[in-house]
Protein backbone atom coordinates (compact mmCIF):
# COMPACT_ATOMS: atom_id res chain seq x y z
CA UNK A 1 0.00 0.00 0.00
CA UNK A 2 1.14 3.63 -1.06
CA UNK A 3 0.80 5.18 2.30
CA UNK A 4 0.36 8.81 0.82
CA UNK A 5 -2.18 7.74 -1.26
CA UNK A 6 -3.90 5.73 1.57
CA UNK A 7 -3.77 9.07 3.27
CA UNK A 8 -5.13 11.39 0.32
CA UNK A 9 -8.08 8.73 0.65
CA UNK A 10 -8.58 8.68 4.41
CA UNK A 11 -9.12 12.45 4.17
CA UNK A 12 -11.47 12.50 1.08
CA UNK A 13 -13.83 9.75 3.62
CA UNK A 14 -13.41 12.22 6.44
CA UNK A 15 -14.75 15.20 4.22
CA UNK A 16 -17.36 13.29 3.02
CA UNK A 17 -18.50 12.17 6.48
CA UNK A 18 -17.93 15.71 8.12
CA UNK A 19 -18.95 17.90 5.27
CA UNK A 20 -16.29 20.79 6.19
CA UNK A 21 -13.42 20.80 8.48
CA UNK A 22 -10.25 22.48 10.19
CA UNK A 23 -6.91 21.40 9.01
CA UNK A 24 -6.64 20.91 13.09
CA UNK A 25 -10.11 18.44 13.30
CA UNK A 26 -8.88 16.49 10.04
CA UNK A 27 -5.68 16.04 11.60
CA UNK A 28 -6.88 14.86 14.96
CA UNK A 29 -9.11 12.58 13.33
CA UNK A 30 -6.56 10.82 11.21
CA UNK A 31 -3.91 11.38 14.00
CA UNK A 32 -1.39 12.74 11.77
CA UNK A 33 0.67 15.53 11.60
CA UNK A 34 -1.16 19.34 10.72
CA UNK A 35 1.90 20.00 7.98
CA UNK A 36 1.43 15.77 6.67
CA UNK A 37 -2.27 16.95 6.12
CA UNK A 38 -1.77 20.39 5.26
CA UNK A 39 0.73 19.19 2.27
CA UNK A 40 -1.96 16.28 0.83
CA UNK A 41 -4.65 18.84 1.35
CA UNK A 42 -2.62 21.35 -1.07
CA UNK A 43 -2.14 18.47 -3.63
CA UNK A 44 -5.97 17.45 -3.41
CA UNK A 45 -7.36 21.16 -3.49
CA UNK A 46 -4.50 21.62 -6.97
CA UNK A 47 -6.58 18.65 -8.78
CA UNK A 48 -9.92 19.90 -7.77
CA UNK A 49 -10.44 16.85 -5.15
CA UNK A 50 -11.22 19.58 -1.92
CA UNK A 51 -12.03 23.03 -2.03
CA UNK A 52 -10.77 25.51 1.35
CA UNK A 53 -13.14 28.12 1.78
CA UNK A 54 -12.01 31.32 2.23
CA UNK A 55 -13.81 32.95 5.11
CA UNK A 56 -13.29 29.68 7.55
CA UNK A 57 -10.43 28.20 6.26
CA UNK A 58 -12.08 25.09 6.35
CA UNK A 59 -11.79 22.02 3.90
CA UNK A 60 -14.55 20.49 1.92
CA UNK A 61 -14.70 17.94 -1.00
CA UNK A 62 -14.44 19.62 -4.30
CA UNK A 63 -15.90 19.37 -8.20
CA UNK A 64 -13.60 16.68 -9.19
CA UNK A 65 -15.09 14.15 -7.13
CA UNK A 66 -18.19 14.41 -8.36
CA UNK A 67 -17.11 14.28 -11.96
CA UNK A 68 -15.52 11.06 -11.06
CA UNK A 69 -18.15 9.56 -9.14
CA UNK A 70 -20.75 10.42 -12.70
CA UNK A 71 -18.17 8.83 -14.90
CA UNK A 72 -18.63 6.09 -12.28
CA UNK A 73 -22.27 5.78 -12.92
CA UNK A 74 -22.12 6.57 -16.57
CA UNK A 75 -20.09 3.54 -17.17
CA UNK A 76 -21.66 0.97 -14.48
CA UNK A 77 -23.42 -1.73 -16.31
CA UNK A 78 -25.81 -2.74 -13.16
CA UNK A 79 -27.19 0.59 -13.39
CA UNK A 80 -27.82 1.28 -17.16
CA UNK A 81 -29.95 -2.27 -16.60
CA UNK A 82 -31.52 -1.27 -13.56
CA UNK A 83 -32.87 2.10 -14.93
CA UNK A 84 -36.26 0.50 -17.03
CA UNK A 85 -36.99 -2.13 -14.44
CA UNK A 86 -36.54 0.68 -11.84
CA UNK A 87 -39.35 2.33 -13.60
CA UNK A 88 -41.45 -0.22 -14.04
CA UNK A 89 -41.16 -1.53 -9.96
CA UNK A 90 -41.89 2.57 -9.23
CA UNK A 91 -45.50 1.70 -11.27
CA UNK A 92 -46.36 -1.07 -10.20
CA UNK A 93 -45.50 -0.59 -6.16
CA UNK A 94 -46.27 2.73 -6.22
CA UNK A 95 -43.23 3.65 -4.53
CA UNK A 96 -39.60 4.84 -5.12
CA UNK A 97 -36.96 2.27 -5.94
CA UNK A 98 -33.09 2.09 -5.10
CA UNK A 99 -30.62 0.45 -6.42
CA UNK A 100 -27.55 0.01 -4.53
CA UNK A 101 -24.03 -1.84 -4.27
CA UNK A 102 -21.90 -2.33 -1.48
CA UNK A 103 -18.77 -0.64 -0.63
CA UNK A 104 -17.35 -2.49 2.58
CA UNK A 105 -19.47 -1.36 5.07
CA UNK A 106 -21.87 0.79 3.40
CA UNK A 107 -24.23 0.73 0.43
CA UNK A 108 -24.29 3.29 -2.13
CA UNK A 109 -27.32 4.21 -4.34
CA UNK A 110 -26.09 4.16 -7.46
CA UNK A 111 -30.16 4.91 -9.11
CA UNK A 112 -32.94 6.21 -7.79
CA UNK A 113 -36.30 6.16 -9.49
CA UNK A 114 -38.85 8.21 -7.80
CA UNK A 115 -42.70 7.63 -6.15
CA UNK A 116 -44.73 7.98 -9.54
CA UNK A 117 -47.40 9.71 -7.96
CA UNK A 118 -45.43 13.16 -9.40
CA UNK A 119 -44.83 14.56 -6.02
CA UNK A 120 -41.43 16.62 -5.16
CA UNK A 121 -38.66 14.11 -4.12
CA UNK A 122 -35.09 14.48 -3.11
CA UNK A 123 -32.78 12.64 -5.59
CA UNK A 124 -30.71 9.95 -3.93
CA UNK A 125 -28.52 9.16 -5.98
CA UNK A 126 -24.97 8.94 -3.94
CA UNK A 127 -26.42 8.39 -0.40
CA UNK A 128 -24.52 6.31 1.76
CA UNK A 129 -26.56 3.81 4.01
CA UNK A 130 -24.70 1.33 6.79
CA UNK A 131 -25.59 -2.05 4.96
CA UNK A 132 -26.29 -3.84 8.05
CA UNK A 133 -29.49 -1.35 9.13
CA UNK A 134 -31.23 -1.64 5.47
CA UNK A 135 -32.88 -3.77 2.90
CA UNK A 136 -30.13 -3.48 0.22
CA UNK A 137 -27.38 -3.83 2.38
CA UNK A 138 -28.97 -7.53 4.12
CA UNK A 139 -29.68 -8.37 0.46
CA UNK A 140 -26.21 -8.46 -0.15
CA UNK A 141 -24.49 -9.25 2.73
CA UNK A 142 -26.53 -12.42 2.98
CA UNK A 143 -24.71 -14.23 -0.55
CA UNK A 144 -21.52 -12.47 0.87
CA UNK A 145 -20.66 -14.60 4.19
CA UNK A 146 -16.99 -13.28 4.33
CA UNK A 147 -17.54 -9.65 4.39
CA UNK A 148 -20.42 -10.27 6.69
CA UNK A 149 -17.97 -11.93 9.08
CA UNK A 150 -15.41 -9.21 8.48
CA UNK A 151 -18.10 -6.38 9.45
CA UNK A 152 -19.11 -8.34 12.18
CA UNK A 153 -15.33 -8.71 12.97
CA UNK A 154 -14.74 -5.00 13.15
CA UNK A 155 -16.04 -2.39 15.42
CA UNK A 156 -19.76 -2.75 17.26
CA UNK A 157 -21.81 -1.79 15.21
CA UNK A 158 -23.61 1.82 14.15
CA UNK A 159 -26.87 2.36 15.69
CA UNK A 160 -29.17 4.72 13.44
CA UNK A 161 -32.51 4.78 15.29
CA UNK A 162 -33.35 2.62 18.19
CA UNK A 163 -34.53 -0.39 15.61
CA UNK A 164 -31.17 -0.97 14.41
CA UNK A 165 -29.87 -4.29 14.36
CA UNK A 166 -26.34 -4.30 16.30
CA UNK A 167 -26.67 -8.12 17.46
CA UNK A 168 -24.61 -10.25 15.43
CA UNK A 169 -26.14 -13.35 16.40
CA UNK A 170 -29.90 -11.58 15.42
CA UNK A 171 -28.37 -10.05 12.10
CA UNK A 172 -26.87 -13.68 11.07
CA UNK A 173 -30.10 -14.92 11.87
CA UNK A 174 -31.69 -12.51 9.54
CA UNK A 175 -29.44 -12.67 6.26
CA UNK A 176 -29.67 -16.80 6.56
CA UNK A 177 -33.10 -15.43 6.26
CA UNK A 178 -32.85 -13.60 3.61
CA UNK A 179 -30.60 -15.89 1.62
CA UNK A 180 -33.88 -18.58 1.75
CA UNK A 181 -36.33 -16.33 0.80
CA UNK A 182 -33.94 -13.87 -1.51
CA UNK A 183 -35.93 -11.47 -0.06
CA UNK A 184 -34.74 -8.73 2.64
CA UNK A 185 -36.80 -6.35 4.88
CA UNK A 186 -36.20 -3.63 7.62
CA UNK A 187 -38.53 -1.24 9.44
CA UNK A 188 -37.02 2.24 10.63
CA UNK A 189 -33.61 0.57 10.51
CA UNK A 190 -31.65 3.20 8.99
CA UNK A 191 -34.34 6.38 9.22
CA UNK A 192 -37.46 6.71 11.28
CA UNK A 193 -40.69 6.35 9.42
CA UNK A 194 -39.00 4.16 6.32
CA UNK A 195 -39.25 0.71 5.36
CA UNK A 196 -37.77 -1.27 2.76
CA UNK A 197 -37.73 -4.61 0.78
CA UNK A 198 -35.15 -5.38 -1.06
CA UNK A 199 -33.61 -8.51 -3.12
CA UNK A 200 -29.98 -9.39 -4.65
CA UNK A 201 -28.61 -8.76 -8.13
CA UNK A 202 -26.20 -11.80 -9.35
CA UNK A 203 -23.93 -11.42 -12.59
CA UNK A 204 -22.58 -14.16 -15.01
CA UNK A 205 -19.70 -14.74 -12.77
CA UNK A 206 -22.57 -15.80 -10.29
CA UNK A 207 -21.64 -13.30 -7.71
CA UNK A 208 -24.16 -10.77 -5.91
CA UNK A 209 -23.12 -7.47 -7.42
CA UNK A 210 -26.06 -4.85 -5.99
CA UNK A 211 -29.68 -5.20 -4.87
CA UNK A 212 -32.69 -3.20 -5.72
CA UNK A 213 -35.24 -2.83 -3.79
CA UNK A 214 -38.76 -0.13 -2.69
CA UNK A 215 -38.56 2.52 0.05
CA UNK A 216 -41.65 3.32 1.65
CA UNK A 217 -43.35 4.69 4.95
CA UNK A 218 -43.35 2.31 8.17
CA UNK A 219 -47.01 2.94 8.38
CA UNK A 220 -47.39 1.60 4.96
CA UNK A 221 -45.69 -2.03 6.33
CA UNK A 222 -46.69 -4.68 5.30
CA UNK A 223 -47.02 -4.07 1.12
CA UNK A 224 -48.71 -6.00 -0.57
CA UNK A 225 -47.94 -9.90 -1.50
CA UNK A 226 -48.04 -8.31 -5.00
CA UNK A 227 -45.45 -5.98 -4.59
CA UNK A 228 -42.93 -8.75 -3.09
CA UNK A 229 -43.25 -10.33 -6.19
CA UNK A 230 -42.32 -7.35 -8.26
CA UNK A 231 -39.39 -6.45 -6.18
CA UNK A 232 -37.87 -10.20 -6.62
CA UNK A 233 -38.97 -10.46 -10.69
CA UNK A 234 -36.75 -7.09 -10.88
CA UNK A 235 -33.97 -8.45 -9.48
CA UNK A 236 -34.36 -11.45 -11.39
CA UNK A 237 -34.55 -9.20 -15.00
CA UNK A 238 -31.82 -7.17 -14.34
CA UNK A 239 -29.31 -10.21 -13.23
CA UNK A 240 -30.71 -12.26 -15.93
CA UNK A 241 -29.73 -8.94 -18.64
CA UNK A 242 -25.97 -9.26 -16.70
CA UNK A 243 -25.74 -12.85 -17.58
CA UNK A 244 -26.51 -15.06 -14.25
CA UNK A 245 -27.56 -18.38 -15.48
CA UNK A 246 -30.30 -18.48 -12.09
CA UNK A 247 -32.04 -16.64 -9.62
CA UNK A 248 -31.27 -16.80 -6.92
CA UNK A 249 -27.53 -17.96 -6.96
CA UNK A 250 -26.60 -19.85 -3.28
CA UNK A 251 -24.29 -18.18 -1.08
CA UNK A 252 -20.57 -19.19 -1.71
Amino acid sequence: MIQSVDRAIRILGVLQGARRMSLSDLATRLDLPPSTVHGILKTLQAHGMVLQDRDSNRYQLGPAVLKLGNVYLDTLELRSRAVTWSEELARRSGYAVRTGVLTFDEVVIIHHEPRPDGSRQMPEVGIVIPAHACALGKAMLAYLPDQTEELLAGDKLRSMTSETVIDAVVLRKQLEEVARDALATEREEAVLGEAGLAAPIFDASGLVVGAIGIVLPAVDWAPADATFAAVREAARNISRELGASRWPIPPR
